[in-house]
C-alpha cells in the first residue's frame, strides 16, 4: 500500500507551466486529473470495447509516462518549494523489471486482466466503493505508526479517513449503483479483491506482510507490467475472438477510450504517490457515480442518490488530500458532471409533462376507449338468450347447422352463467377448412401426419365414459400436462360419451400451414428454426379473404384521428400479416423462430396460438390451470391498491421470441430487444419517439423527440439465452439487465406490460387478474380472443410500439389518463371473474369437442360453402 503524504513519498506530476504552478498546485494538478480522465474512460468506455480498449490503454501508457519524464529532464516541469523535488537521476519508469520480482508483477497483471473481463461481462463493478476502505484498513494495518493525515475539520475528512465513515458512504454508492442482487454482489468480490491485491503490490514495503510477499514501485516496473497486462488481455481477446467472434465495435471510440484510461491511469499513479490509493480508488468511484445517466435512472429518488453519492465522493476525494493541496476547492468544479445531466432531465421531464394533450377529449385513446365501450355494451346486449336464437345466430354467421349436442352445449353454457354465447367465431373459422374435405379424409390425415418424420406432435384419444384423455409421442414422455388439463375439463363437463382423436401440438410455436385448395391433401413438414418464415407463412395472402365473420361494429363507421400513430382500433386487422408487410422485420417468430416445425397440409392441430395465415385450431394454455406459477396470488397480499403502485411501466423476463445467430445482429429487430432497447432508451440510431402536442386552440399534433422519460419505465431482461454465444455476449454487453424478481413483482405498478416469447406469454391471466392495467403487444390469436376486448380489458400496443411513449405518457402523466388505467384495470379484472373462469375454459373447449367430432365423423361428406 502506497504511503500517505506525511510518510513522504515522491512527487508525480506537477504543472505544465511557470504561471500555473502559481495558481494550482500539483497535487490538485493530478486529482483534478485523475477526475477528469476518469470521467472521460467511463463516458467512452462500453462493455463491447471493454478488454480491446484496456488493451489499447496498457499500450499507451509507457508511452505517456516517457512523455512526461522527457519533460521533465527537459526542465519544462519547474518545482515551486511545495513538494520534495524529484530526483532525476532515479527513472520514473524503468526500462526493465530490473530487481522487481517477476511473480509479484504477473500477479498483478492477472488481477487488472481479470476486472477487465468482469467490466466487459458484468458492465460495472458493483462493489467497487467497498475498495475505499478495504484500502483504509489495509493501508493503516500495513503502515502501523505513521501519522495520519491532518484532519480538515470536515464532514467528508470523517467519512473518507476513518473506517465506520467510509464504509457507510462505499455502501450508499453501492444501493446507489445497484438494486439488491447478492449474485451480483458476490460477483464483483473477485474483481474487488483482485483490485486489493494489485494494489496492495504496488504499495510500499511493509514488515507486516509475509516475506514471499514482493511489492513493487509501478513506475519502475511499468514497461514490464505493461507488457504482461497487454499480453494477458490480448489472449484472452483472441480466444474470445475464436470462439465468440471478434467484438463489434467502434474503432475510434474503442481507441479514443484507450487513451482515457491510460491518462485515467497516469494520474491516479500521480495521486497515489502524493496521497494513497484510496484517494485515487475515490477519484475513481465519484467517476464511476459520476457517469451515471440521469436519463436512464427509473425513478427520482434513485436519480437524486446517484448525484447525492456522486458528490460525497468527490467531497471525500477532496479531503482526502493532504493539507499540501492549496487549491483543492477547485476540484469541486467536478460537481457539474453529475449535477447538470440530473438538471436537465427534470428540465425535460417537466417539459414534457406540461406540452402534452390538455383538451383529453381530443387524445386518440379517449375516442378509442368510448368506442370499444359501446362496441362492448352491443356485444352483451346481442348476446342469445334462448337456445332458438342461439341455433338461428349460429346459421346466419356461419351458413350451416351447428354440430350434435349443441343443444346440451346451450344449456351447460346458460347454467354456468356463461355471459358468452355466440361469440366462438376463433373455433368457427379454424374448423371451417376441414368441413371442406370428408371425415373419413380427416383421419386419414391425421394418421399420415402423425408418421412425418420429427414431427412435434402428440396423438391424444378422448374416449371411454367417463371420457378420459389418452397422448403418445415418438420420443418424448412429459406431454406439458395436456392430458391433466383435458381431464380437468371433461370432468366438468356433463357426462359425454365422446370418441374424439386429437393431434396436439407440442411446441410453443403454431404449426399448420393450410393450403387454399381444398384437394391439395399433400403433406410436407419444414424445419424452419432459426430460418425466416415470413415469406412461407405469408405464400396464400393472395387468397385468403379479410372478409370478417364477426358482425358489423362502429369499426366500419367513422375514421379516427391517430395523427399518424399507430394505435390499434381492431385487434383483428392489427393480427394481419397480410396487411401489414412491416411485420416482417419486426418479430421473431418471423425472423428467426427457435423452433418451428411447419407442417404444410389440411391438418387439423391444437395448439395454444398462431398468427392470423396459420391454420392451426386454438386450444386454452394449459399451464393456466395446471402450473401454480401463472396463476394470480393477490390474496396473499402481494397485490397492492393501485393508488400504492408504482406510478410506471414495469417488464422483466427472457430474450425468448426467436433464436438469435452468430452471422447477424437480426437480434435487433426481435420484438423483445426493440421493446427493452426502447424501454432502457438505448436506440444506437437516436429513432425519434413520437408524442402528441396540443398547440393553440387545442391543434394537436404528432411531434418527433429523443427524449423518453425513464421514470416511466421499469424495463430489462433477467435472462439472456437462446442464442448463439456471440450473440447472447453481443446482447448482455448492449441491454441493462437485471436480476430475477418475484413473480409478484409486476403487482408493484400500475402499468404491466405483456408480449410474446417463442409462442404466446404464459403471464397474460395473472395480470389480468390483478389490480394493475395490462398492456399486451401480440402477433398470434388465442382462444379468448373473442371475450377480451382492447381498451376494454387490457391496453393494446402495436408491434412497431410507435405509439407507446405517448401512450404510457398518457396513462400514468394525464388525470384523465390515470383514471382510464385504473377503470380498465377493475374492468379486466371483473370481467376476467365472469368470463375467463375454469368453467368458461370448459365451456370453450365443451364447444370445441363438439366442432371437432364432427370434423372426423367417418360418415361425414365433403361441405360446400365460401371461407370468407
Amino acid at each position: 500500500m502506497s504511503q500517505t503524504w506525511k510518510a513522504g513519498r515522491r512527487q508525480g506530476l506537477e504543472p505544465l507551466s511557470t504561471s500555473t504552478t502559481r495558481t494550482v498546485d500539483p497535487l490538485t494538478w493530478s486529482a483534478g486529473a485523475a477526475l477528469v480522465c476518469g470521467v472521460a474512460a467511463h463516458y467512452l468506455g462500453s462493455r463491447q470495447t471493454e478488454i480491446a480498449s484496456e488493451l489499447l490503454c496498457w499500450i499507451f501508457l509507457p508511452l505517456i509516462f516517457d512523455k512526461a519524464n522527457h519533460q521533465r529532464l527537459l526542465g519544462l516541469d519547474r518545482h515551486d518549494g511545495t513538494l520534495p523535488s524529484h530526483d532525476s537521476s532515479k527513472p520514473a519508469a524503468a526500462s526493465g523489471s530490473g530487481d522487481v520480482p517477476v511473480s509479484s508483477i504477473w500477479i498483478v497483471a492477472i488481477c487488472i486482466a481479470i476486472c477487465s473481463v468482469f467490466r466487459s461481462e458484468r458492465d460495472i463493478i458493483v462493489l467497487f466503493p467497498l475498495l475505499v476502505p478495504l484500502l483504509l484498513i489495509s493501508q493503516r494495518w500495513l503502515q502501523y505508526g505513521v501519522s495520519p493525515i491532518e484532519s480538515h475539520g470536515s464532514i467528508f475528512f470523517r467519512l473518507a479517513n476513518t473506517t465506520i465513515g467510509a464504509t457507510l458512504s462505499a455502501i450508499f454508492a453501492v444501493f446507489t449503483l445497484s438494486p439488491w442482487d447478492p449474485f451480483g454482489y458476490g460477483l464483483s468480490l473477485v474483481p474487488v479483491s483482485a483490485l486489493l491485491i494489485a494494489y496492495t503490490l504496488l504499495g510500499t514495503r511493509s514488515e507486516r506482510l509475509p516475506k514471499s510477499i514482493e511489492t513493487f514501485d509501478i513506475e519502475a516496473a511499468l514497461r514490464p507490467l505493461s507488457f504482461r497486462v497487454a499480453a494477458t488481455l490480448a489472449v484472452m481477446l483472441g480466444v474470445e475472438s475464436v470462439v465468440l467472434g471478434f467484438p463489434s465495435i467502434n474503432v475510434f471510440r474503442t481507441v479514443a477510450s484507450g487513451v482515457a484510461k491510460a491518462l485515467a491511469w497516469y494520474s491516479a499513479v500521480q495521486l497515489a504517490q502524493h496521497s494513497s490509493w484510496s484517494t485515487a480508488t475515490m477519484a475513481s468511484t465519484f467517476s464511476l457515480l459520476a457517469t451515471r445517466s440521469p436519463f436512464s435512472q427509473e425513478t427520482g429518488i434513485r436519480a437524486i442518490f446517484n448525484v447525492s453519492a456522486s458528490l460525497l465522493a468527490l467531497g471525500q476525494t477532496v479531503d482526502m488530500l493532504p493539507k499540501q493541496a492549496r487549491t483543492r476547492s477547485m476540484l469541486w468544479a467536478a460537481a457539474l458532471v453529475p449535477v447538470l445531466p440530473y438538471l436537465a432531465n427534470l428540465m425535460a421531464i417537466n417539459s414534457s409533462r406540461s406540452s402534452g394533450v390538455t383538451h383529453m377529449e381530443n387524445h386518440p385513446v379517449e375516442i378509442l376507449i368510448n368506442e370499444a365501450k359501446f362496441d362492448f355494451d352491443k356485444m352483451l346486449e346481442n348476446q342469445s338468450n334462448s337456445f332458438s336464437a342461439a341455433y338461428d345466430e349460429y346459421q346466419r354467421r356461419y351458413g350451416y347447422d351447428p354440430p350434435y349436442g349443441f343443444e346440451e352445449w346451450y344449456n351447460f353454457a346458460k347454467s354456468h352463467q356463461s355471459p358468452i354465447i355466440d361469440e366462438f367465431d376463433t373455433i368457427t373459422e379454424s374448423i371451417k377448412p376441414f368441413l371442406r374435405i370428408s371425415g373419413q379424409e380427416v383421419l386419414d390425415l391425421m394418421t399420415r401426419a402423425y408418421s412425418l418424420p420429427e414431427h412435434e406432435l402428440w396423438r391424444c384419444t378422448l374416449a371411454g365414459h367417463p371420457s378420459r384423455t389418452y397422448c403418445s409421442h415418438p420420443r418424448r414422455s412429459f406431454d406439458r400436462d395436456v392430458s391433466r388439463f383435458f381431464d380437468h375439463m371433461i370432468r366438468k363437463l356433463p357426462s359425454l360419451s365422446l370418441n374424439v382423436k386429437l393431434l396436439i401440438n407440442h411446441l410453443d410455436e403454431p404449426a399448420v400451414l393450410i393450403p387454399p385448395d381444398p384437394s391439395n391433401v399433400n403433406l410436407n413438414i419444414t424445419n424452419l428454426a432459426g430460418q425466416p418464415s415470413w415469406e412461407t407463412l405469408t405464400k396464400h395472402c393472395s387468397s385468403l379473404t379479410s372478409t370478417s365473420t364477426t358482425t358489423t361494429t362502429s369499426n366500419t363507421i367513422t375514421p379516427i384521428e391517430t395523427y399518424g400513430l399507430p394505435f390499434i382500433r381492431s385487434r383483428k386487422s392489427a393480427l394481419d400479416l397480410c396487411t401489414h408487410p412491416e411485420y416482417n422485420q419486426m418479430h421473431g417468430f418471423l425472423l428467426a423462430p427457435e423452433s418451428l416445425r411447419l407442417i404444410e397440409g389440411i391438418i387439423p392441430v391444437l395448439s395454444t396460438a398462431a398468427p392470423s395465415t396459420m391454420g392451426d385450431i386454438l386450444y386454452p394454455l394449459a399451464a393456466y390451470t395446471q402450473d401454480p406459477n401463472f396463476r394470480y396470488d393477490g390474496g396473499s397480499g402481494k397485490d397492492i391498491p393501485w393508488e400504492e403502485k408504482h406510478n410506471n411501466l414495469y417488464w422483466a423476463g427472457s430474450n425468448t421470441g426467436g433464436r438469435a445467430s452468430k452471422d447477424d445482429h437480426d437480434w435487433r429487430l426481435f420484438h423483445r430487444q426493440r421493446f427493452v432497447e426502447m424501454a432502457q432508451n438505448l436506440q444506437q440510431h437516436h429513432r425519434p419517439y413520437q408524442y402528441l402536442r396540443e398547440a393553440n386552440k387545442g391543434l394537436v399534433s404528432r411531434i418527433s423527440s429523443s427524449f423518453l422519460n425513464s421514470r416511466l419505465y421499469n424495463v430489462a431482461f433477467a435472462r439472456i439465452f437462446q442464442c448463439e454465444p456471440r450473440s447472447c455476449r453481443d446482447q448482455r454487453a448492449y441491454f441493462h439487465q437485471k436480476p430475477w424478481a418475484e413473480a409478484s413483482r409486476p403487482l408493484q405498478s400500475r402499468l404491466v406490460f405483456d408480449i410474446d416469447g417463442n409462442g404466446i406469454s404464459g403471464r397474460y391471466y395473472k395480470l389480468l387478474t390483478s389490480k394493475s392495467t395490462p398492456l399486451k403487444q401480440t402477433i398470434f390469436r388465442e382462444w379468448h380472443d373473442d371475450r377480451l376486448l382492447p381498451w376494454i380489458h387490457y391496453v393494446p400496443v402495436s408491434l412497431s410500439m410507435d405509439e407507446l411513449p405517448e401512450l404510457v405518457h398518457y396513462l400514468t402523466s394525464t388525470e384523465s389518463g390515470q383514471l382510464h388505467a385504473k377503470k380498465i384495470a377493475e374492468q379486466g379484472r371483473r370481467w376476467f371473474g365472469k368470463a375467463m373462469r375454469e368453467i368458461d375454459m370448459a365451456v370453450y373447449v365443451y364447444r370445441l369437442l363438439l366442432e371437432l367430432a364432427r370434423v372426423q365423423d367417418p360418415d361425414r361428406p365433403a361441405m360446400s360453402f365460401d371461407l370468407g
